[in-house]
């Protein structure tokens, strides 16, 4: 990338070992020999990941009243190392990536249709839009391969064919996948948990749709895009 990477470091971190899930916003963590409840910060099913004796790092939390005071940020994964497994950070990665570039408008959560978009652009009268997905599975680490989505997402679904009507409107729009893992270079649509997610990114593409893939260096405690794969192979 000819500019500044896009990235975030965590304060305040701590190193711990991951006991088990509770439900999909609160799990158990060994921290200092003292078992924790703490804020898983994805909704997803992660199972591939979130395993028991797994290290992962976690964050302490700013607002001493919370029920949990550490949120659960990354876990580390054989032939992967450090997975980042915050929800936010695509977005927040994306924004600063748009707002390095040369657009006129940068606009987050923004109503098309029945959908809210992540963000709309405009640079000399054009419009843009992008809807953004984060990357947690891995599938094939000999050639870089991740799968989207870990878990059926019919609101997945909706985005992309509301940015498929959108391309058809001269909208440029882009299914921006930022890859929160290392080594992992290009997101496939995961056929074998929701069919309908692949169907409609194919129909999306056929309507005018770019995706583009956000290769990313993860450590414990931070994260930053470092490639962009907007040319993916068919």
């Amino acid at each position: 990338m000819n500019r500044t990477e896009p990235a975030i470091k965590y304060e305040n971190t701590v190193p711990g070992t991951f006991v088990r899930r509770i439900n999909r916003f609160v799990a158990e963590v060994m921290i200092d020999g003292k078992t924790e409840r703490v804020h898983v910060k994805n909704t997803g099913r992660l199972r591939e990941l979130l395993l028991p004796g797994a290290k992962v790092t976690l964050q302490k939390a700013s607002d001493p009243g919370r029920k949990t005071a550490y949120d659960l940020i990354s876990v580390y994964k054989e032939g992967l190392e450090w997975v980042n497994i915050d929800s936010l950070v695509p977005n927040k990665l994306m924004k600063q990536y748009l707002m390095s570039l040369d657009y006129d408008v940068v606009k987050p959560e923004y109503t098309f249709g029945d959908s809210r978009f992540d963000f709309y652009m405009e640079r000399r009268g054009e419009k843009y839009l992008t809807e953004v997905k984060g990357c947690t599975l891995a599938a094939d680490l000999e050639h870089g391969i991740g799968l989207f989505p870990d878990a059926p997402t019919e609101r997945g679904v909706k985005h992309l064919d509301e940015l498929a009507a959108a391309a058809k409107k001269e909208y440029h729009c882009q299914a921006a996948f930022v890859i929160q893992m290392n080594g992992i270079h290009t997101v496939l649509p995961n056929d074998d948990t929701h069919p309908e997610f692949g169907q409609a990114l194919r129909r999306a593409v056929a309507a005018g749709v770019q995706v583009a893939f956000y290769e990313c260096h993860v450590e414990a405690d931070s994260i930053k895009i470092t490639g962009i794969n907007d040319n993916p192979k068919e």
